[in-house]
């Protein structure tokens, strides 16, 4: 018999690895497989995969096989392969005996199942249930995109750490899966196994987590750039000369050469890990007084496991860019604005207001996908009547999905209009006082000088 898990991500692999030590898979007694993959872009060109690292290898000992699907399927992308129906039996058989299995698969384990290539792996291997583990704080939304029946009705399980006291996952609700934690004491453990990075004279320096929204078209590259040079001058205003900067693993050091720079103008000693270990080895080891990102999952890991105070900057604003509403990253960026205090410019924190924030995730993962949610509609309603729509909806939204009118969003759009004219005619009248006072000025200044 043979156990097949998936994972793209070493976070994934950490998550998949702890659930293998907390016992939530059983005894290893049967044959168990990992499949990666590399669902980046280009993955043929990329330096750094997760699958290459030391910390990877240390995790990978949990498995008989680890097997990488882009070669299994190459020259297809992982992320955009599904097969067509007609075909499924046929490439079954052949990945099957490519895989040398021979028997039955006991169960498939996988990372965001409505995209490929989880949701490619679901429709392949047919006869078996699904579980399906937290890939960060996606999990706590709503399903993405439409599963199938015969993929979504076999999932049984959604495995996740609890970052957010108090909230279960949303993913796959509307199969009735089951929210699973993994055990804290063992996502612990796995870290704890890890190589450790090398720290220098870096400990407890704040830490600044890269992300990647310039390429996902969240933000241009300018203002990625501008909100990490942000971070770092708030840092700095808060009293901090030395800085850790660890970009996203799939950023490079693209993000790193701007922020060097902003550093060196600032007089900071700025320190850029290059280490290819997740963000958790550095918490663990160097113990950060802060850890300042927009809206990663590190903020979370980092106050939750290991007590380092976190914060958040940009997240308001990703939540305005964020299109279309469904998109899956609106409930990571809505929990982390709600939950994780702001860093101001002068380096002060600012806690979030105090809101029930289970009943904010529900009202906006209503709001992404109601036909899927439509339970939810009264939770919505009586969020948004309480707390008003703020900065997680969207006036033309929620017309959609029947929580405001049709003549209250005109009547909203009405009153923004207004409100907007009046503060383009007060700037103009401000712009038209200044001009007359540096016009007299001017001229008294000329007439001063003929007098003389």
């Amino acid at each position: 018999m043979t156990k097949i898990f998936y994972s793209s991500t070493l976070y994934g692999s950490m998550s998949l690895a702890a659930a293998i030590d907390g016992g939530l898979f059983g005894a290893h007694d049967e044959r168990w497989v990992l499949l990666v993959s590399n669902n980046t872009n280009a993955p043929e060109i990329v330096d750094t995969f997760f699958a290459d690292s030391p910390a990877f290898a240390t995790l990978s000992r949990r498995f008989d096989d680890v097997v990488y699907w882009n070669d299994v399927i190459a020259p297809l992308h992982p992320s955009g392969w599904i097969p067509p129906a007609n075909e499924i039996p046929l490439l079954t058989r052949l990945i099957t005996e490519h895989l040398q299995i021979s028997d039955t698969i006991t169960e498939l384990v996988v990372e965001s199942i409505a995209v490929a290539p989880a949701r490619t792996l679901g429709v392949l291997f047919r006869d078996c249930p699904i579980t399906v583990y937290s890939d960060g704080l996606m999990t706590y939304g709503p399903t993405r995109d439409e599963v199938a029946m015969e993929i979504g009705g076999r999932a049984g399980r959604i495995l996740y750490l609890d970052l957010v006291a108090g909230i279960a996952p949303l993913l796959l609700r509307e199969y009735d899966a089951q929210p699973v934690v993994i055990p804290d004491s063992n996502f612990l453990k796995v870290i704890s196994e890890l190589p450790a990075p090398e720290i220098g004279d870096c400990f407890g320096a704040p830490v600044i987590v890269g992300q990647y929204l310039s390429p996902l078209g969240i933000l241009s590259a300018a203002e990625e750039n501008g909100l990490h040079a942000r971070m770092l001058k708030a840092l700095v205003a808060a009293g901090h000369r030395r800085v850790v900067f660890t970009p996203h693993p799939s950023a490079g050091d693209i993000h790193a050469r701007p922020l060097q720079a902003t550093a060196r103008e600032l007089g900071v000693d700025l320190q850029v890990t290059s280490h290819g270990l997740p963000v958790e080895t550095w918490f663990q080891a160097a113990h950060p007084e802060l850890v300042v990102s927009c809206f990663s999952t590190a903020l979370f890991t980092g106050s939750r496991y290991f007590d380092v105070t976190a914060a958040t900057m940009g997240a308001e604003v990703v939540l305005e860019r964020l299109t279309p509403y469904e998109n899956s990253n609106r409930i990571p960026a809505t929990l982390t604005d709600a939950v994780i205090p702001g860093l101001a410019e002068n380096g002060d924190l600012v806690p979030p207001p105090t809101r029930d924030v289970a009943q904010l995730t529900e009202a906006v993962a209503f709001c992404m996908q109601p036909q899927r949610n439509d339970d939810l509609f009264a939770v919505a309603a009586a969020f948004i009547a309480e707390h008003g729509t703020s900065r997680y909806f969207k006036n033309r939204r929620l017309t959609s999905v029947g929580l405001i009118s049709a003549g209250t969003l005109r009547a909203r759009l009405k009153h923004r209009a207004r409100r907007r004219a009046i503060g383009y005619a007060v700037r103009a009248r401000a712009m038209v006082r200044r001009w007359r006072v540096a016009a007299e000025a001017a001229y008294e200044a000329r007439s001063a000088a003929r007098r003389s």
